[in-house]
């Protein structure tokens, strides 16, 4: 579980990422998916990410030290928001396509996915970017409260179906809202730390 997590840096470029060999794991997801929520519910801090009404709020790369620097936790920028110029969105596209295929201390990327709707282009382009670059994966599917019991199982396949989920992949429906499956988390990302990374050039 994790007993203590701080914030440490944010970067806008290379120049701005932290030099060591701590592992760390990356949180992608579209703008208003619940990233920043799902983070302040794993760590059990209100505050640490910065959560907003408004999407698309994180326009750099949050460092946040876990467990005494045991591993990282780096929030990226929410993709596929339309007020975001396209200058803007070339930029982040560029800085944040660097970080995946050059840091080495990058292990694997949490993916999340709202539940409840079908996975967008951008969801779909972005696993299939991460598995070109044989970048291990774990799905966290978000905001299950917000589903009907019934629809969980259905969404869940539909949601694999549209993005050709690769079965070597985690897969972890949770609400950081009501804390289900939430616990799993923890031990879901230690296992994503572990799988071996080898990126194509």
């Amino acid at each position: 579980m994790i007993k203590k997590a701080t914030f440490i840096t944010s970067a806008a470029a290379k120049v701005g990422w932290i030099t060591d060999d701590v592992p760390e794991l990356c949180f992608i997801g579209r703008s208003n998916v619940g990233k920043s929520t799902f983070i302040n519910a794993l760590t059990n801090q209100k505050k640490l990410a910065k959560t907003s009404s408004t999407p698309g709020k994180t326009r750099l790369l949050n460092f946040f030290s876990i467990n005494d620097d045991l591993f990282r936790i780096v929030d990226a920028p929410g993709y596929g928001y339309a007020r975001v110029s396209h200058d803007k969105k070339e930029l982040f596209a560029a800085f944040m396509e660097e970080y995946l295929t050059t840091r080495t201390n990058l292990k694997g990327v949490c993916l999340l996915l709202d539940m409840r709707h079908t996975p967008t282009k951008d969801d779909v382009g972005m696993y299939e970017y991460l598995k070109y670059h044989a970048i291990p994966v774990l799905i966290i599917g978000t905001k299950l409260d917000k589903l009907k019991r019934n629809d969980i199982k259905k969404n869940e396949k539909i949601i694999k179906e549209k993005i050709k989920f690769d079965q070597n992949d985690a897969f972890l429906a949770l609400s950081a809202t009501s804390k289900e499956n939430l616990a799993k988390a923890y031990d879901q990302l230690i296992a994503l730390l572990a799988k071996e990374q080898v990126k194509v050039a």
